[in-house]
């Protein structure tokens, strides 16, 4: 065992072993095998699996978790804790790792910003958690401004608290737009080159008038410095995706940020239910799991994976290649999803061709292959979800299906 890993198995148990209890890991450790039969639950219940050359798509379940996690799911589920102490417990180490002054494992993304609009909405007033989301009256905010290009379906969660959310375009409008009942300026990372207000004048301008700003990076690690970034930079809030690039549960998320923020967030959350949030409940298991998710992410030698993935992305772009009439073209997303994606092309007098029709190939193929954007002529692909060796797989499956089109 290289020494990483081995600093990886220590630090999990220490965190799974400081809730259960060392005795409880002993048993677990020296427990005989039993003899029970694996199901194929996949093939039992007729459900298609399928190799994920798109990425880390929601619908798609989004990743696939590393067996440390999972490791850490199946040790949590062994015994009884109380849930405010795992979630305690598991977001001081989360907050120093994303350099934040608290932090708190949520269920998703969606449910972080939720959580953390809530927090700002009622402080630490219980009677207020209770009357969410009927806010007239109440004495709470009620608006929350957002940049319109920035306006996407999941601004949803910000809504789910009664809020209104307000659409501005420029620094004019914003200031124009605060007002007695503005809670929150919200910035989404994966549009920020549409707006017109970059992320620091954003925190800059929130800090002037005394209003809290939260930003969403659902998807937009790696790189591994985003953990981070936006807590430096100065946003009160920062929520984040478990279940993509991190690999931790698909269910799980992170909000990181302001204690106080937090604290209050937490009102909004299981175990209790009087409040908003009883339906967003994350489980001992998914906290734990989140946790070493995360810190396999951040201890991860990111420079030797971005190599990985550019050799396998030139491998399969080498074998396309080898068909008349085939070009590609590697390109890496600026904001979200950023890892190396290669698009094919083709000439459409050459092949009777079209992307969506090459993509339902492989889709009812045998195995199943999942391509991602495509185009009249062409279709896009991205390695970074595929277990090792699949690469090969749909490099061979693409040349087959391209040289049928030319014949």
């Amino acid at each position: 065992m290289e020494r990483r890993e081995l600093l990886k198995l220590v630090s999990t148990a220490t965190l799974v072993g400081g809730i259960m209890g060392p005795k409880s890991l002993a048993n677990a450790a020296t427990a005989p095998a039993t003899n029970v039969v694996s199901r194929n639950l996949f093939q039992e219940l007729g459900i298609r699996t399928f190799i994920n050359a798109r990425g880390t798509i929601t619908a798609m379940t989004g990743s696939l978790m590393h067996q440390e996690v999972l490791d850490a799911i199946k040790a949590g589920a062994q015994e009884f804790c109380m849930l405010d102490e795992v979630q305690d417990k598991v977001g001081e180490r989360i907050a120093k790792l994303v350099h934040s002054e608290a932090a708190v494992v949520t269920s998703g993304a969606f449910a972080a910003i939720t959580l953390g609009l809530a927090g700002v909405l009622t402080g630490m007033d219980e009677k207020k958690v209770t009357q969410l989301p009927h806010l007239e009256g109440t004495g709470m905010k009620s608006e929350v401004i957002c940049q319109k290009a920035h306006d996407i379906v999941y601004n949803q969660a910000l809504k789910n608290t009664g809020c209104k959310v307000i659409m501005v375009e420029t620094k004019e409008e914003l200031e124009k737009a605060i007002s007695e009942k503005t809670a929150l300026m919200f910035f989404l990372n994966i549009e920020a080159d549409k707006g017109k207000i970059g992320h620091e004048e954003w925190v800059s301008l929130g800090k002037k008038h005394g209003i809290p700003t939260m930003i969403d990076i659902a998807a937009d690690v790696p790189p591994v410095s985003n953990l981070w970034r936006f807590n430096d930079m100065g946003f009160d809030l920062v929520c984040i995706s478990g279940g993509k690039a991190m690999r931790g549960p698909q269910s799980a998320g992170i909000l990181m940020g302001r204690k106080n923020i937090i604290q209050a967030a937490r009102l909004s959350m299981p175990p209790r239910g009087f409040n908003i949030g009883r339906g967003m409940k994350v489980n001992k298991e998914e906290v734990l799991g989140m946790y070493v998710a995360l810190e396999r992410f951040v201890n991860e030698d990111h420079q030797a994976t971005w190599k990985d993935w550019e050799n396998r992305t030139a491998k399969v772009a080498k074998q396309v290649e080898s068909v008349a009439g085939i070009s590609t073209r590697t390109f890496v997303p600026t904001l979200g999803n950023v890892t190396p994606n290669l698009e094919i092309s083709w000439d459409a007098y050459k092949l009777k061709l079209d992307g969506e029709t090459l993509a339902t190939r492989l889709r009812n193929g045998n195995p199943s292959i999942e391509l991602g954007e495509t185009k009249p002529n062409s279709v896009s692909l991205t390695v970074w979800m595929m277990k090792q060796g699949e690469e090969t797989i749909v490099a061979n499956r693409l040349v087959e299906e391209l040289k049928k089109a030319k014949s």
